[in-house]
C-alpha cells in the first residue's frame, strides 16, 4: 500500500508542478520517515492529523480506561466528525473514516521533535541541501522488509 501511494504521490506531483499546483499527501503516517518519504515523492504539504492526535495541543477528549489515560481521535470522514461538524451523515455519502481511542501524549514538542530530526537525516542522506530539493535527491527501492531485527525488536528506552 506505501508503495502504490508513494508512487501516486510522485506522478500526482511532476502533473502538477508543471502546471504550478500543490500536492498535500494525506494518510497514515505514522513515524518521521513516512514524512520524508512524501516529501522525497514530490509532496508539497503532509497531512500529520494521526501523529499530532493525542497531545495536549489538540481538543481530543480525555478518557481514563483501566488507569490509562486515551484521547478519542476521529478522522474528518468518519461519521463521528460528520455529526459533530455538520449534523450527520448526508443521505448521498458514506463515512470512511473511524473513530479511536489513542493513547494519551502529552505534550507535542517531542513529536514535533522527532519530525524535524527525521527530516533532517533524511536530507542529510540524500544530499539535500534545502527540503525543496529532496524529491530531485530521492531514489526509491522497493524492499521486502522494513524492519531492522540484527538486534532484536525490543527497545529498552522509553522513546521507542
Amino acid at each position: 500500500e506505501a508503495v502504490v501511494s508513494t508512487q501516486s504521490t510522485g506522478e500526482c506531483a511532476d502533473a502538477a508542478h508543471g502546471l504550478g499546483g500543490h500536492i498535500i499527501a494525506d494518510g497514515g503516517c505514522t513515524c518521521p520517515g513516512d514524512i520524508a518519504k512524501a516529501f522525497g515523492a514530490g509532496a508539497d504539504f503532509v497531512m500529520l492529523g494521526g501523529m499530532f492526535a493525542g497531545h495536549d495541543e489538540g481538543d481530543g477528549e480525555i478518557i481514563e480506561k483501566d488507569g490509562q489515560k486515551y484521547v478519542k481521535f476521529y478522522g474528518m470522514s468518519s461519521s463521528t466528525a460528520m455529526q459533530k461538524h455538520v449534523g450527520g451523515v448526508a443521505n448521498y455519502r458514506t463515512s470512511e473514516g473511524k473513530t479511536v481511542l489513542l493513547p494519551y501524549k502529552g505534550s507535542i514538542e517531542t513529536t514535533i521533535q522527532d519530525i524535524l530530526g527525521g527530516v533532517r537525516s533524511c536530507c542529510t542522506y540524500v544530499g539535500a541541501v534545502k527540503l525543496k530539493e529532496l524529491p530531485k535527491r530521492t531514489t526509491f527501492v522497493r524492499v521486502t522488509r522494513q524492519l531492522n531485527e540484527v538486534y532484536g525488536t525490543k527497545s529498552i528506552n522509553k522513546t521507542d
